[in-house]
């Protein structure tokens, strides 16, 4: 049994097409945090036609928050705790990615709506800053 798990929590204010449009970007953006070293726990789950798909053997928690204001408090505490994790807020999504790194950097973060945030680490101490947290269903 593994003691490891992704959980990504998505602001429920969002519609559901923008909102995994950013659990993709975040997660890219998470795997791209780490090392190429890092073990991601993917493997292939081999067909019997010796086809692969690749996913990872961990789980992958969706949850849901129900404003911008409980997932910036998720990522204080993630910064605090010193656990690596990806975001995606509303500057995201205007025009270019180039006009988006600019409306990033001019806006404070006071001010930025999240649509979510995801993170990668041992399910015991996720558990504890996810708990009050539902399942996106």
């Amino acid at each position: 049994m593994t003691s490891t798990k992704f959980v990504a929590v998505l602001n429920k204010k969002i519609e559901v097409g923008k909102a995994m449009n950013a659990l993709a970007h975040m997660t890219v953006g998470l795997v791209n945090t780490y090392s190429s070293n890092k073990d991601m726990g993917v493997i292939s789950y081999a067909d019997k036609d010796n086809g692969n798909h690749f996913a990872s053997k961990w789980p992958y928690i969706i949850l849901k928050a129900d404003n911008s204001n409980k997932i910036r408090t998720l990522r204080n505490a993630l910064i605090e705790k010193g656990i690596p994790f990806a975001s995606f807020t509303n500057a995201m999504t205007i025009g270019t990615w180039e006009e988006q790194v600019e409306k990033s950097k001019s806006t404070p973060e006071i001010e930025l709506e999240y649509y979510g945030i995801c993170m990668l680490g041992e399910k015991s101490e996720l558990n504890e800053l996810t708990k009050k947290f539902s399942l996106w269903i």
